[in-house]
């Protein structure tokens, strides 16, 4: 199937540059955000990359009930609003109920459904009918063969602005594994493929409650996914990682984010992990 770039804002996703999208796991304060959304878009500048902003307003899918979400909605969508004024950036954000779609499709440019619900029909479908493009996040449970039916459902809508992320797949209890073969497979179906190279690094639920994972190979997946012709780099980005409310162990620390996309997008030396 003859691939269909989606033009969003300034840049366009599945064209012939990959795009970055980047920002912290979760918004858990306006400073914070709005730090890292500057300092993205100087380095994205800078390199000539189209970029994308990602945060979440409610991180919804937590193991503990004790484990911190994020400013929540809509006080959380309020920042993203006021990012979406500030800068010419596209932003995407994950939508969790159906309820919240209409309120989260006035502020974001992209919607995302989280790996977890990529199979709630509801969901996808609210999203798809508000005619804005969607990105699906294959779930850690899901061959990506299978993909093709839940893009169907947008299809079935009339959407045809589908993005597809990979972001690893169950291995076992508490691992992810990468399997680049997905990546070849979803290219089938048409839509631009996206590759989360920090959650493909994730090992779900194995630091006593919440999720950990090992950042180093966020590099070499980052190759990886271009070398086989993915349409663009899932990164989250965080000025503090180990203070992170979530995902403290694979998010990018803020400081080491120009030499990391650097790495991944102008093929620099991979000797150096970042630490």
């Amino acid at each position: 199937m003859i691939m269909k770039p989606i033009k969003v804002k300034n840049i366009e996703i599945g064209g012939d540059k990959p795009v970055l999208i980047a920002g912290p796991c979760a918004i858990e304060s306006r400073e914070m955000v709005l730090r890292v959304a500057e300092t993205l878009c100087k380095i994205t500048s800078k390199l000539e990359i189209p970029f994308v902003f990602k945060a979440s307003y409610d991180k919804a899918n937590r193991l503990s009930v004790e484990s911190e979400r994020g400013m929540g909605f809509p006080r959380g969508l309020a920042v993203l609003a006021e990012i979406a004024t500030e800068f010419d950036f596209p932003i995407i954000t994950d939508v969790h109920e159906t309820y919240q779609v209409e309120a989260v499709s006035s502020v974001a440019d992209i919607l995302q459904i989280p790996a977890f619900l990529c199979r709630q029909t509801d969901l996808v479908l609210a999203a798809a009918k508000t005619g804005k493009p969607i990105n699906i996040k294959k779930g850690q449970f899901i061959a990506p063969e299978n993909m093709k039916f839940i893009a169907g459902k947008a299809l079935s809508v009339g959407n045809e602005r589908i993005m597809l992320t990979e972001r690893g797949s169950s291995f076992g209890y508490n691992d992810l594994i990468f399997d680049p073969r997905s990546i070849v497979t979803m290219k089938e179906f048409g839509f631009p493929i996206i590759v989360d190279v920090t959650h493909t690094c994730q090992k779900p639920g194995a630091s006593g409650g919440k999720s950990g994972g090992d950042r180093k190979f966020a590099i070499p997946f980052g190759k990886v996914a271009l070398a086989l012709d993915a349409d663009g780099i899932y990164m989250e980005v965080h000025p503090d990682p180990a203070n992170a409310i979530s995902d403290s162990e694979i998010q990018i620390p803020l400081d080491s984010a120009e030499k990391f996309i650097e790495q991944i997008f102008l093929s620099r030396s991979n000797n150096s992990n970042i630490k």
